[in-house]
């Protein structure tokens, strides 16, 4: 719902800058010393906020992003330097009365942040009609201040005296304490209203919250609600646990599988390299043993053969003895 109508409703009391959303505190306290300077100091931060907000969602696609923040300000204190000459040349009372405070408007959270959160992030009538209700709240708030401070501290309503001869009036109210005051009165009687309204079982959430936590409904896109959901927070939590340990997990166990193939495949190297190395050894301790047993065998016949002679030569006569000696002889 981004709808003329919406947006003016939105700003002027859903999200109201100064009840609602305790924004721009610093002009709200020092210009509200009459209902006159509230007004002029509202329509003036109006007309900046609504033209800021145009030319923003004109250049949302073409502002980098890391630069936006220094653009946003550059295109706020030209709108607002044009403001002020305006105000100077055809204005000077309410120039005079709103001072310094008019330049300041320069560095007012209100303009920054409808900007950031609003502005860059949709188009050009919702981002115009956005700034036409946040400077009419603003200028609505600011006005109540003014004219229940002049009021109580002057006895006067837009210059025009209006209580009594014998009023007397409370000059705190038209110095920096009566500011204070009167903001605490007038949010007291905000959450008054609101109490009151849910007591009778009406709908007040959109009262001095900003938010009704119906964030699949709401227009609001700039919300840092939308980032997170408060009734499934823990299940998101467990969700981006989950996630975060199946991501952890899966590394570790990559490493793991890793390991242990690695572990294997040296495994097998190593039982395929001591195949032949076992081999070899078998074969080197078997050389050794088969020369022995050859040697053991030979030295065995050659023993046999030699114990064979003997026994041959012990087993001939005395008469063959001296026949082979004499045949020796002859043939020597």
């Amino acid at each position: 719902m981004n709808s003329a109508k919406e947006r003016l409703v939105n700003g002027i009391v859903k999200e109201n800058p100064t009840f609602v959303l305790m924004l721009g505190m610093c002009p709200t306290l020092a210009v509200t010393t009459s209902a006159v300077n509230g007004l002029g100091m509202g329509l003036t931060t109006m007309v900046v906020l609504a033209l800021s907000n145009v030319f923003i969602s004109l250049l949302r696609n073409i502002i980098p992003d890391k630069v936006r923040i220094p653009a946003f300000i550059v295109i706020i204190a030209s709108f607002v330097t044009v403001v002020e000459l305006l105000l100077q040349g055809f204005i000077p009372f309410l120039y005079d009365a709103l001072g310094i405070y008019i330049p300041l408007i320069v560095v007012n959270c209100i303009i920054l942040g409808r900007a950031e959160a609003y502005a860059y992030k949709n188009p050009v009538i919702p981002s115009l009609f956005d700034g036409i209700g946040m400077g009419l709240g603003f200028s609505v708030a600011l006005t109540c201040i003014g004219a229940v401070r002049e009021l109580l501290g002057a006895g006067e309503l837009f210059g025009i005296h209006v209580m009594p001869e014998s009023f007397v009036p409370v000059s705190i109210f038209i110095m920096a304490p009566g500011a204070f005051f009167v903001l605490a009165l007038l949010t007291a009687i905000q959450n008054k209203v609101k109490i009151a309204g849910e007591k009778k079982g009406k709908d007040m959430s959109k009262i001095q919250s900003g938010c009704n936590s119906d964030c699949m409904n709401c227009s609001d896109s700039g919300c840092a609600r939308r980032l997170y959901d408060e009734s499934g927070d823990s299940k998101v939590k467990k969700a981006a646990g989950q996630a975060s340990a199946g991501a952890a997990a899966q590394p570790v166990g990559q490493a793991s599988a890793g390991t242990a193939a690695q572990s294997a495949n040296q495994t097998s190297a190593g039982a395929e390299a001591a195949q032949p190395v076992s081999q070899a050894s078998a074969g080197t301790a078997a050389q050794p043993a088969n020369q022995a047993s050859a040697g053991t065998a030979a030295q065995s016949a050659n023993q046999a053969s030699s114990e064979t002679e003997v026994k041959k030569s012990d087993s001939e006569t005395p008469a063959e003895v001296e026949k082979v000696t004499k045949e020796d002889e002859q043939n020597g």
